[in-house]
């Protein structure tokens, strides 16, 4: 019986796998290989270029970042930009799933969503700019703001087509359990649509970093203070283009981080825990 069931298995499984396979086979190691090449093909391109104003070394611009680190001038500056975006993602994660759940439960609120989306999702959030300064001032309100509308709809359109991608399978479940309005959303529609609902926050948190860059770019100084942006902005001004990659670096860190770590947490805790995902 045992004999038979071994023939069964195929050669690639049965052979124990080389030292360069189960290497190969973690994907932390395959993804820190991959960013030391970019490391390597940065320094090699600008000792190619051989120009510091138009495109500074790794070197020159790991020691700008150490330098305006120890400082302390851009962990203000960092923790500016983040006590921002924390609230403008905030606010737009907390409307697009008002607006969906009234969406999914009554006809009125799908109309409402399918028409907002439709005027308000093409329209770039730093075009409201001048709107938010007339209604809010100078100053971080008006940057919330537009977070806000950056963050709500791409959040709201894939939270929507999650709950209409559930199966009626599912729906009947929940009928089968007496579940209506609320109950019925978040027992089980969430669950079904989460893997819909962490993208659609995936989206949202980059379109929420694009929009706080671009706006501190604009007007991202409050009372003598402001953000990643307003950093890039000064570096570029002063042509220490060092310090503007190092600017430029530390939001794709931050990105790396929160995608990594905070994303990858919030799945492996839900998507692939229920086995949506392998």
């Amino acid at each position: 019986m045992s004999s038979s069931a071994e023939t069964d298995i195929p050669e690639d499984v049965k052979r124990k796998l080389s030292l360069y396979e189960k290497l190969y086979n973690i994907s932390a190691l395959r993804k820190i290989v991959l960013l030391l090449f970019l490391a390597l093909a940065w320094q090699f391109y600008s000792a190619y270029i051989d120009n510091p104003l138009m495109f500074p070394s790794l070197a020159d611009t790991m020691s700008g970042l150490a330098e305006v680190v120890r400082s302390g001038e851009l962990p203000l500056r960092m923790t500016t930009s983040l006590r921002v975006i924390v609230v403008g993602y905030s606010g737009g994660v907390l409307l697009a799933g008002l607006l969906t759940v009234l969406a999914i439960t009554t006809r009125p609120g799908t109309d409402l969503l399918e028409i907002l989306t439709s005027m308000f999702n093409p329209l770039p959030a730093i075009a409201l700019l001048p709107v938010a300064l007339l209604w809010f001032g100078l100053g971080y309100p008006s940057i919330i703001f537009v977070i806000v509308h950056a963050v709500c709809w791409p959040v709201a359109l894939n939270i929507y087509a999650g709950f209409m991608g559930v199966s009626n399978t599912l729906r009947m479940v929940g009928k089968n359990y007496e579940l209506a309005g609320l109950a019925f959303v978040f027992r089980i529609l969430v669950p079904a649509a989460f893997p819909h609902i962490l993208t659609g926050l995936k989206v949202g948190w980059a379109f929420s970093w694009r929009t706080l860059i671009a706006a501190e770019l604009v007007f991202g100084v409050s009372s003598g203070s402001g953000g990643l942006g307003w950093f890039i902005y000064e570096k570029k001004n002063q042509l220490d283009i060092n310090l503007v990659f190092a600017g430029l670096l530390t939001v794709i860190i931050i990105g790396v981080l929160v995608e990594g770590v905070v994303f990858k947490f919030i799945e492996e805790r839900t998507v692939v825990k229920w086995g949506m995902k392998f």
